[in-house]
């Protein structure tokens, strides 16, 4: 089974990549390199992945990498909230008519399945806790309304044919994250690691889901393999950190004493998130299994 990854060289696509290959799949990547490592370039070279440098936005591009290709794993994205804030043509330009692309790209190709991995950011500020599958869509930032779009691209196009399953992604972490557009659990480690406090934006009661990015991978595994297409899914561990708990928690296992620095709250950030994830432990049967201290156990001393 063909299995090709856009944004393959990224930090989640690239994680992907490796685990697929590993388990059997002939696996491609298509990645423009813009926002991609040298780290996650290599260790793509060094599992046998082939890399093709093509953006996603373009149509003869895409369309000739998805030859003979029977699956497609849309993780090509632009991802930093703050970012979108400032240059949100930006984000609907990457994310939406790169999704509308690859899609289009797909369905002239004869791609059999397409799995977009989508946010949690679509939800916004929740109304009820935990999160499921149908709480309303509300994004508070260009971003999430990104990805919102490139869902909605996703189910017009399927009433051509296109068979698709939506992974709506929590807050994934794990080996291999860009720095500059890394997520808070990045961030924390590369303040602790030269012996400074991490930073909070607000007053640091905000939760989030920290979902592992092996354990993504699992559930992208599981999609491909699923009858139960044409869905939506959440993908988390169900369980809510506040920030405050998470910096503590990160000093702790680096051996910084002491509290945490406060600034100011961003626009754009939600207050409270995290998932309901019985639909995916039922139709997929996915079960996240790396716990929060142990994946940044393995995370510090991956780096020593």
């Amino acid at each position: 089974m063909r299995v090709l990854i856009t944004g393959g060289a990224g930090f989640i696509g690239h994680n992907l990549a490796i685990r697929l290959k590993n388990k059997g799949f002939e696996v491609n990547v298509l990645d423009s390199l813009e926002r991609s490592t040298g780290l996650a370039v290599k260790k793509l070279e060094e599992a046998g992945v082939p890399v093709t440098k093509v953006g996603v936005t373009s149509m003869n591009g895409v369309k000739n990498a998805l030859k003979s290709v029977d699956i497609v794993v849309h993780a090509a994205a632009y991802t930093d909230v703050a970012e979108s804030m400032e240059n949100p043509m930006l984000y609907l330009e990457k994310n939406v008519l790169g999704t509308a692309s690859v899609i289009e790209a797909s369905l002239k190709t004869g791609v059999g399945l397409f799995i977009y991995l989508s946010s949690a950011a679509v939800y916004g500020d929740p109304v009820k806790l935990p999160v499921d599958e149908n709480h309303p869509a509300d994004p508070l930032s260009p971003y999430g309304l990104s990805k919102l779009m490139g869902e909605e691209v996703t189910r017009f196009f399927s009433r051509l044919g296109l068979k698709y399953v939506v992974l709506r992604l929590f807050n994934v972490y794990g080996p291999g994250q860009n720095m500059a557009y890394a997520g808070v659990i990045t961030r924390f480690l590369e303040r602790v690691r030269r012996g400074l406090p991490p930073v909070v934006y607000g007053d640091g009661e905000q939760t989030r889901d920290f979902i592992h990015v092996e354990d993504v991978a699992e559930a992208v595994e599981l999609a491909i393999k699923t009858k139960h297409v044409n869905q939506v899914f959440n993908i988390g561990t169900g369980r809510p950190v506040s920030i405050r708990d998470l910096a503590l928690l990160v000093m702790r296992l680096q051996g910084i004493k002491g509290e945490p620095v406060y600034a100011a709250k961003r626009q754009g950030d939600i207050r409270h998130s995290y998932a309901e994830i019985s639909k995916a432990r039922s139709l997929l049967g996915f079960e996240p299994r790396i716990g929060l201290e142990q994946g940044l156990k393995n995370l510090i001393q991956e780096a020593c």
